[in-house]
C-alpha cells in the first residue's frame, strides 16, 4: 500500500521521491510530538490531546485497526498498542488477547480506539458490544475501561463522553 501512494503521489508535475520521503519524515515527526505530548503526565487531563493523537495513528488507515492505550495508576500512557487488524468495515477483537496485554504491560487502566476507514466515526452496535465484552472481562482482573475512542476522517468519538460504556 505504501508502494502505491508513493507512486500516485510522485505522478504529479514536480512531485518525486525525494519530496515523498521528506513529506513522510514530516508526519513521522508530528506523530512523534505527539507521543511524546501523551507521556506527560498531565496527558489524560485534556481529551482533545488523546483525540488528536489517536487520529494521527489511525485515521488514514485504509483497513481497521484496534489498538490499547495502557495506563498506571495515574493515567500515564505506559504504552500505545495497536492489537488487531481487520478489513475495510471489520476487526475480530478477542478479550483474551487484551487481557493478556494488559496484564503483560502492568495496567491499571485502559482505553481503547479503533477507526472506521469509512471515514464515519460513529460507533456502531457491534463497537458497543466488544465494549461491554472487554469490561467485563478487564472487571475480572481489576483493570479500568476509561473510554473507547472511534476515529473518523474529520472527527474522534468517545463512548465515554456519549454515555455507552
Amino acid at each position: 500500500m505504501l508502494e502505491a501512494s508513493q507512486k500516485e503521489f510522485c505522478s504529479h508535475l514536480g512531485l518525486g521521491p525525494a519530496k515523498y520521503t521528506q513529506l513522510q519524515a514530516v508526519l513521522e515527526m508530528g506523530r512523534r510530538h505527539l507521543h511524546q505530548t501523551l507521556e506527560r503526565p498531565e496527558a489524560f487531563t485534556h481529551p482533545q490531546a488523546v483525540k488528536t493523537y489517536l487520529s494521527s495513528q489511525l485515521r488514514h488507515l485504509p483497513h481497521e485497526v484496534f489498538a490499547c492505550l495502557f495506563l498506571d495508576t495515574q493515567n500515564r500512557l505506559i504504552k500505545y498498542e495497536p492489537l488487531f487488524t481487520g478489513t475495510i468495515d471489520a476487526a475480530s477483537v478477542y478479550p483474551r488477547e487484551v487481557v493478556k496485554q494488559v496484564l503483560k504491560h502492568n495496567a491499571a487502566a485502559v482505553m481503547f480506539a479503533h477507526n472506521h476507514p469509512s471515514g464515519i466515526a460513529e460507533p456502531s452496535a457491534s463497537d458497543e458490544h466488544i465494549t461491554r465484552k472487554l469490561i467485563s472481562a478487564l472487571n475480572l482482573v481489576d483493570v479500568r475501561v476509561l473510554d473507547h475512542f472511534v476515529v473518523g476522517d474529520g472527527e474522534v468519538i468517545s463512548m465515554a463522553e456519549r454515555g455507552m460504556m
